[in-house]
């Protein structure tokens, strides 16, 4: 079956950086375009960044210059490196799969929190 598990979220002051992974298995997952995404308290899930399979990324404006999206096909995973961390990136995120134009399957998430 399809899992994606996250790793490497923590408490980090502003300015700092972070490096998370997702781990993928249970799919081909060259095949497959990926997806990081974050909920913040009481706020809706938004999107951050996107990888293809091909290696095009995409990035929100609000973390366009500071994230960086990437992946290894030979270790099936998918990387946000993160830097620059501002109070307002904290939040639970999350990687995801893009399957036909839609998400479907989420890891369990990492929290990032940014505080001084």
């Amino acid at each position: 079956q399809v899992q994606l598990v996250e790793s490497g979220g923590g408490l980090v002051q502003p300015g700092g950086s972070l490096s998370l992974s997702c781990a993928a298995s249970g799919f081909i997952f060259q095949n497959y375009a990926m997806g990081w995404y974050r909920q913040a308290p009481g706020r809706a899930r938004e999107w951050v960044a996107t990888v293809t399979s091909g290696g095009t990324t995409d990035y929100a404006a609000s973390v366009r210059g500071r994230f960086t999206i990437s992946r290894d096909n030979a270790k099936n995973t998918v990387y946000l490196q993160t830097k620059s961390l501002k109070p307002e990136d904290t939040a639970v995120y999350y990687c995801s799969r893009r399957n036909y134009g839609r998400q479907d399957y989420w890891g369990q998430g990492t929290q990032v929190t940014v505080s001084s």
